[in-house]
């Protein structure tokens, strides 16, 4: 650790949510309100899941994941972001800054290789009914799951420690709410170039392969669907992904907009960059359980057996 005067050194400053005082309450406020939402509605998704045991299938055990590292996700920005609002200070220590950055892209990555993995689970269960018990097995599906957080840490820790042979110059203002990969690039004094292109190829590959994966199952699943004879089967089977559908849109729009569509360094994209973050680190983890349980009669069912005190803590295979 960093003592005496050179603490300062090892110090950033985060440009924030908002450069204008006057908006500082009304942000805080509403940034909290969506920090505990988020919070209690995906921990209400994972109780749900966990107690009902009619929700003890594939498909709800990668929401239930999901909505784990959601809360997770979310927990890395929006915390730091709200004591640096509250306490008027934009300041992140050098090691305090890598350890966000570290998380944000272990839980962010995770985020994408869940959405396609939950869209692989779809195309099992549309298109190889018959098999889908013996394919996506309660062990298969703990492996799945084990192998994304294995992938995710690989990543974050790759571009981590990538981080820590720049040099950052004297002004040491982070264009963004947290510490993120290109902010922390655009002020670096030193050579980025391995940064880069490491960025362009590692981070493109971590977002474009998933995506690709999930357009190839869901133009797959939209091929059987238009083969079943019955119009209630095909409204069934499209009720099944409409909801995944929409998580997926939502995240990976703002996704891809953050980190494949480069902007220059003035204040409009700056602000631009920080709402496009904002949007797929708070407002899709917040959207998620209403996403995923108003058109959802079997969570809704599990749900109001909560309030009601009827649960049971039990898994089945």
């Amino acid at each position: 650790m960093a003592r005496g005067n050179q603490t300062s050194t090892f110090e950033f400053l985060l440009w924030g949510l908002s450069e204008q005082p006057q908006q500082q309450q009304f942000i805080f406020l509403i940034f909290l309100w969506m920090y505990l939402v988020t919070v209690t509605g995906n921990l209400l998704i994972v109780l749900a899941i966990v107690t009902d045991v009619q929700l003890h299938t594939p498909m709800y055990f990668f929401l239930a994941s999901l909505s784990c590292d959601d809360i997770l996700f979310t927990s890395t920005t929006v915390p730091k972001a709200l004591v640096n609002i509250h306490s008027q200070s934009r300041t992140i220590s050098y090691a305090g800054c890598l350890a966000q950055l570290y998380f944000f892209l272990t839980f962010g990555d995770m985020d994408i290789f869940l959405l396609a993995t939950m869209a692989y689970d779809r195309f099992v269960a549309i298109c190889h009914p018959l098999h889908y018990t013996m394919i996506m097995s309660f062990r298969r599906c703990s492996l799945l799951v084990a192998a994304c957080w294995t992938l995710t840490n690989v990543v974050a820790m790759t571009h981590t420690f990538l981080m820590f042979r720049l040099s950052f110059c004297s002004k040491k203002v982070i264009p963004d709410f947290f510490c993120d990969l290109g902010p922390l690039m655009k002020i670096a004094c030193s050579e980025t170039r391995i940064n880069e292109l490491v960025l362009l190829f590692l981070g493109g590959s971590v977002i474009l392969i998933p995506f690709l994966l999930i357009l190839v199952s869901y133009i797959r699943i939209v091929s059987a669907i238009l083969r079943v004879p019955s119009a209630q089967g095909r409204r069934k089977a499209f009720s099944t992904c409409g909801s995944h559908l929409a998580v997926v849109s939502l995240f990976f729009g703002t996704v891809i907009r953050a980190y494949l569509c480069p902007s220059s360094s003035s204040s409009n994209s700056v602000v631009e960059d920080t709402a496009s973050a904002v949007m797929y680190t708070v407002v899709t983890p917040l959207l998620n359980p209403f996403i995923y349980s108003l058109r959802n009669k079997d969570m809704k069912g599990a749900l109001v057996r909560i309030l009601r005190g009827k649960v049971s803590f039990s898994w089945g295979q």
